[in-house]
Order: structure tokens, then C-alpha cells, then sequence
């Protein structure tokens, strides 16, 4: 039987050039209007028991080829579990080897999160007590950008992810805060509430979640390079979201990542603002040491370079935000490889581990909440 493979779904990214018996190749689309891309999902049919070689032929010219040694591709067998595969890289091809037990296999680039999954966990929270769900309005393609509200306290705490869509383990850690943030007998979230109001904003790129982007909108459009000056033409999305933002004031925002080459969970600040001051930036750092201690699956070795006094990119949301409302403002990345200090050799860096660390920024927060604002 000859395989069959199709990206014709939501998220869904792959160009076959040609197979032959158990070997495919394969090409990755870039990002509509840009030439980003990295971000692969698609499903193989007509693979019972075959032992499979799916080689990405044009791997060496992807937006990171740094993220591609030592990198493994997700492969699961229902599009819901999801395992780490056998990945090489040589010479500017990705070839991924893996068995299917069954006659479909999905593979991707991390685990997919669906406009579906996001539809039915938005309205999962919603329906909570004392939760508020407001669309702040449409994308460019007419999907809406959601926003949760919940807790009543005074210091304004915003969450927000999937600035670029294909970082996808971004949405799984909203998926776990915002689970937390509900959970009656949780006496930490209870205790949050009380001091803050959240502001959540699960995916702020809808578009190019469903169209199978890295890391653009619907006109190829970067995002986090758009909060100076977001316009409803090119950037809607952040238009909309800072907005919002600046009708309630921000005390405390995390823009939550994922990254490529860096084998670790980490974190990146806001020096090099023009007005920064010791305050502000020791409650980053205390935030960001404190989160390391709490957890063996972030740390504070790997990140990126610091930028030097006055040479914040403000076209970022973290320096923007912290520059226009003295927040103490974060980017969490985390990796598309294995955690290098504590690997999962089955799963890798995983769905329930981004939730987890979900989790844990939180408690790591409320443990500082009152010096906050």
C-alpha cells in the first residue's frame, strides 16, 4: 500500500515531494508572506507495521537550524499521546524513523494544540465561578482573541501566549495556570485571587495556529516585534491585547515561549529599558532565582544574551511593558528539545510538563504577590 500523508488540518503544515515504499520526502511551508518556518504536523496513513523514513529535505533552511541537533520529533499514534522519536540531522535534512502501530501516524514538531482544544478549554474555565470571558476582538482571518478574567485583588497580573503560534507548548502551560487559577481547593490560587486580578490571553495568535505557522500571523506579521506601534492592518492582535492592557494598568506579565535551540526552560527580562531602576529588576531577578529553586525543570545557566543600558528592543512586549507600566515583565521560553538537566527519554520536554511549570510560576508568585505593584 503507498502512504498517504496530509497536512490538510487545523495546524496542519507539510509539502511532499515524493515517496517511494517506506521513505517520503518531505518540505516544510513557510509562513504565509515570510520566510519563517520551522513548524511541521502531519498525518501518515497506510502505515501499519511499516518502518517509516520521513526526511524534511529542506530542514538546513528553517528560521533555527540550531534547534535541529539533538532534537527529537513528537510522533503519536492517536494525535493525542505523544512520543519523542528517532530524529537525525545531516547535512541540511531532517530524517525522522519511526514505526506505526496502527495505520495512521501523526508526527510534529511538539505536541499540537487545536483551535478546538482552545475553543472547548476556554469555555471549560469560563464556566467557572467568579470567571469572566470576553472576546476582545477578531484577527485578520475573523477568529476571535479570547480573554479570562478572574480574582478580584487589586494588583493586575497578565498572562498571555502563542505570540508565535508554533511554540505551542506555550498554550499547554496556559492550559495549566488557568486550571490552577479555578481549582477551588487550591489554597494558593484561592490566596491570588484574593491580592490580584488575572488577565489571560491563552492564544494571541489564532491565525497562524490554524494556518500551520512558526512564528507569524496571517500576513506574516512577527508579533513580538509589533507592541511600539501595532497597527489594526498588520497587528490586530496586539492592538486589541494592548489596549486592554492599557485600560486596567499591568503590575506583573509573563509572555510565555517556547524556544528552538536552548534545551531548557528560562527565562528573559527587560534590561536595557530607559527606565529601569534597581526595584523593578530585582523583583525580576528574585521571580526568576526563586522559580529555579522551586523547580528542577527551570533554570538560570541558559538564556539568552542581556542587553546593554538603553538598548531594549521595546518593539518586545516584556521591555514594552515594562517601560510603559513599570512592570516587572518576563518572556518564559521553553525548549522544543529535551530539559538537558532533567531528560524524559520517552517524552521529552512534554504537555504535562509545561502545565506543571504553569503551576509552579504561579506558586512561585504568590509567594511574592505583596511586593508586587
Amino acid at each position: 500500500m503507498t502512504l498517504s500523508i496530509s497536512s490538510d488540518f487545523d495546524g496542519g503544515n507539510i509539502r511532499v515531494i515524493a515517496v517511494e515504499g517506506d521513505r517520503a520526502d518531505l518540505e516544510i511551508v513557510p509562513d504565509h508572506m515570510s520566510d519563517f518556518y520551522q513548524w511541521f504536523y502531519f498525518r501518515v496513513s497506510g502505515a501499519g507495521g511499516r518502518d517509516l523514513t520521513l526526511r524534511i529535505l529542506n530542514a538546513g533552511g528553517a528560521a533555527y537550524p540550531g534547534g535541529w541537533p539533538d532534537y527529537r520529533a513528537r510522533v503519536s499514534h492517536d494525535d493525542e499521546t505523544w512520543r519523542q522519536a528517532d530524529t537525525g540531522y545531516a547535512d541540511g535534512v531532517l530524517t525522522i524513523r519511526a514505526k506505526a502501530e496502527g495505520d495512521s501516524l501523526w508526527l510534529a514538531y511538539f505536541a499540537p494544540y487545536s483551535s478546538d482544544r482552545h475553543a472547548a478549554t476556554v469555555a471549560r474555565i469560563a464556566a467557572q465561578p467568579g470567571v469572566t470571558h470576553k472576546v476582545l476582538g477578531e484577527t485578520l482571518d475573523g477568529r476571535p482573541i479570547d480573554l479570562i478574567t478572574l480574582g478580584d485583588g487589586p494588583k493586575q497580573v497578565w498572562l498571555y501566549a502563542r505570540q508565535h503560534p508554533g511554540e505551542t507548548m506555550a498554550e499547554w502551560w496556559m492550559e495549566g495556570a488557568m486550571e490552577k487559577l479555578v481549582d477551588p481547593d487550591d489554597a494558593t490560587a484561592t490566596a491570588l485571587r484574593q491580592k490580584a486580578t488575572f488577565h489571560l490571553v491563552p492564544n494571541m495568535n489564532p491565525d497562524g495556529a490554524a494556518r500551520g505557522h512558526l512564528r507569524t500571523n496571517a500576513v506574516g506579521v512577527n508579533l513580538n516585534r509589533e507592541w511600539h506601534a501595532p497597527t489594526a492592518e498588520q497587528s490586530p492582535e496586539v492592538k486589541l491585547v494592548l489596549a486592554a492592557m492599557d485600560a486596567t494598568g499591568v503590575d506583573f506579565a509573563m509572555d510565555v515561549h517556547g524556544d528552538e535551540a536552548i534545551p531548557a526552560a528560562f527565562m528573559a527580562g527587560f534590561e536595557g529599558i530607559p527606565s529601569w531602576n534597581d526595584r523593578q529588576g530585582g523583583l525580576y531577578v528574585k521571580f526568576r532565582d526563586t522559580l529555579a529553586e522551586r523547580t528542577a525543570d527551570f533554570q538560570t545557566r541558559l538564556g539568552y544574551v542581556v542587553a546593554r543600558p538603553g538598548q531594549a528592543n521595546l518593539s518586545m512586549s516584556t521591555s514594552q511593558l515594562a517601560e510603559r507600566f513599570g512592570a516587572v515583565s518576563m518572556t518564559l521560553e521553553m525548549p522544543f528539545k529535551d530539559n538537558f538537566g532533567a531528560p524524559d527519554p520517552v517524552q521529552g520536554w512534554s504537555p504535562d510538563r509545561s502545565k506543571q511549570l504553569g503551576r509552579d510560576c504561579l506558586d512561585n508568585l504568590a509567594a511574592m504577590i505583596d511586593e508586587i505593584g
